[in-house]
């Protein structure tokens, strides 16, 4: 089975705290949280939220980019783990977008693209309204 997001979380809040050598207490009272939830965060038994991540990660000094980018690596390790050789040389979801480029003009096209169709008027152009007047109006000649 696949490993939760908040489990993916709570893991790699843990080994950033212990490569740091800090104390669940001191990590708690930097960021303001209650020993006991940060504790129940880092064993992925509570979800947190966007706001005491970021505090949590200020408190650790981690930015939060980073701690996102550990516990998707993680999913995608469990991932790998239970589908096997072909799913491990994938990436996550989120790094798909690394493989997006610009087009730079000089690159074959892989699908053909139809020409374009200029666009012409037909017949004469609308003669300007008069000023004052509304559209859908008709003035009575004097």
């Amino acid at each position: 089975m696949a490993v939760l997001m908040r489990e993916a979380i709570g893991g790699t809040l843990r080994r950033a705290r212990t490569a740091r050598r800090r104390t669940l207490r001191e990590v708690s009272r930097r960021a303001r949280v209650s020993l006991g939830y940060l504790s129940e965060v880092e064993r992925g038994r509570k979800e947190p939220s966007s706001e005491l991540l970021a505090a949590i990660c200020e408190a650790l000094d981690v930015a939060l980019p980073d701690l996102l980018t550990g516990a998707a690596e993680a999913i995608a390790e469990s991932i790998a783990g239970s589908l096997g050789e072909s799913a491990a040389r994938g990436r996550p979801v989120g790094l798909r977008h690394l493989d997006l480029r610009l087009a730079t003009g000089t690159e074959p096209l892989t699908t053909p693209v139809p020409a374009a169709v200029p666009f012409a008027p037909t017949g004469p152009a609308p003669a300007p309204a008069p000023v004052g007047s509304r559209p859908g109006t008709v003035r009575a000649a004097a």
